[in-house]
């Protein structure tokens, strides 16, 4: 076998590898050999058919099996005899392959960069902490409580109001036509909560018990049923009954109901939920933070394969969040290739740390045990009652999808890895300048495996919806 580097621009490497038509030769002669010991034709012996035959009749099919056995085998020891590592499949061309000749053929891929992950005790991080006001803790325990209220029986004549329960029977139709699931008898439906498509509540309230409304409102253009998305729907509606939203209170009752002994109890139990939710953006930021840091640190080139492969699937996603008119914020005004140019910054950043966090946990032996991603798969099932099953299935048929766990749960141990070995001093802030991210969010980019440009807007209303 001879193999010629021909390109080695970068982190790019390209070979010329020949091998060498008696090495062919030998190996469908080879190939012969094993299937003539157990081929069975009419009018022979098991295993004593001759090889001119069977050469004759399937020698195109061991051809392309020796092809690929040979281009398999030669170009895994082209790469380790030279020690590479790398960082895309590689891309092969034949150039020359026919009985009695020699095969030629090409071999390119990108490999990875060299480069040292540094000394993480050089590392300065500022670790922001924060706990639950006394009146943050009475807000969500009065929210507990407004969750938890009762309704009852609406004044005769009541015409329905936001917070009121109705119940209801309705049959949609689209262009005159009714549709699948367009049709309820007995929904209920609080109004207000935005549980129905746009505009469905707001119209019902002024309703009062055996009137017929019929509501006009257009389903999302995102909707999940394509053909509904973006139509206009009528729906008839005829409001069965109208209970009213009982005073919330804030007292022992309210404990009993969530199965706590006393108020005193409902209050702890809110408070440790603030403190874990605050404890979760505390570490986000404490996060974003020393991958900014490492980001600073690193400058080295990283392999195109990886940064275009990234950028695609940002790119998906922000390309398909601008069709349906949710630009990013900052992103307005721009043109399409200024973005695009913008997101590959994004995509070379994450890409490179994500080659430094994979680089630390390689030196530092830091991998992720069986038992992880055992546990992240049950919490994935968790999620989906009386599925677990098909989603334990899932896993155990698609080891990309375990993959996909893996990887953040390896991100995590190293960062927590690097957080130990950096100098970390705490400050104590107020929870609202905890959740205001505008200052991280000001940062070149988020976390190597995290969101893919999510603006300051998204993460904001996320963490007050964590709160």
């Amino acid at each position: 076998m001879q193999v010629t580097e021909t390109n080695a621009e970068g982190l790019r490497r390209e070979f010329k590898i020949v091998v060498e038509a008696r090495d062919l030769s030998d190996r469908m002669t080879a190939r012969l050999d094993r299937m003539s010991q157990q081929a069975q034709m009419p009018g022979f012996r098991p295993g004593k058919v001759p090889k001119t035959l069977l050469k004759q009749r399937f020698g195109k099919a061991l051809m392309g099996e020796v092809l690929e056995e040979t281009v398999s085998t030669s170009s895994q020891a082209a790469i380790a005899e030279r020690s590479l590592r790398l960082a895309t499949q590689p891309r092969v061309e034949i150039k020359e392959f026919s009985e009695g000749k020699d095969l030629e053929y090409t071999l390119a891929f990108e490999v990875m960069p060299e480069f040292d992950p540094g000394d993480f005790k050089k590392l300065e991080v500022e670790k922001l902490v924060a706990e639950p006001s006394d009146s943050q803790v009475e807000e969500a325990v009065s929210r507990l409580a407004q969750a938890q209220r009762k309704f009852g029986p609406a004044p005769e004549g009541h015409k329905a109001e936001k917070g009121d329960l109705l119940t209801i029977d309705f049959v949609g139709t689209v262009d005159g036509v009714e549709f699948e699931g367009g049709k309820a008898e007995g929904a209920r439906v609080e109004l207000g909560t935005g549980q129905f498509i746009p505009g469905f509540e707001d119209q019902l309230i002024g309703a009062q018990v055996g009137g017929n409304v019929k509501i006009k409102a257009t389903f999302p253009s995102d909707y999940g049923v394509r053909f509904l998305a973006g139509r206009e729907g009528v729906f008839d509606t005829t409001v069965k009954e109208i209970k009213h939203p009982e005073e919330a209170k804030v007292d022992d009752d309210l404990a009993k109901a969530l199965g706590l002994e006393n108020l005193d109890g409902v209050r702890a139990a809110v408070k440790g939920q603030l403190e874990k939710d605050l404890g979760v953006v505390s570490r986000r930021r404490l996060k974003r933070r020393v991958l900014d840091q490492m980001s600073n640190m690193h400058g080295f080139e990283v392999p195109p394969g990886l940064v275009e492969a990234e950028f695609n699937v940002i790119w998906t996603e922000i390309d398909a969040a601008r069709k349906r008119g949710e630009n990013e914020p900052g992103d307005e005004g721009k043109s399409e290739d200024e973005l695009k140019e913008q997101y590959r910054t994004l995509a070379t950043r994450r890409v490179r740390l994500g080659l430094v966090l994979a680089e630390a946990g390689r030196r530092n032996n830091i991998a992720v045990t069986s038992e992880e991603i055992e546990r992240a798969i049950s919490q994935q099932a968790s999620r989906f009652p009386g599925q677990e099953k098909s989603i334990y299935a899932y896993f155990r048929n698609n080891p990309q999808a375990v993959d996909q766990l893996r990887g953040p749960i390896l991100e995590d141990k190293v960062i927590d890895f690097i957080v130990e070995m950096a100098k970390v001093t705490t400050k104590t802030v107020t929870p609202e300048q905890l959740m205001d991210e505008s200052e991280d969010d000001a940062a070149p980019a988020a976390e190597a495996a995290g969101d893919k440009g999510e603006g300051k807007a998204k993460k904001k209303a996320k963490a007050k919806k964590d709160e």
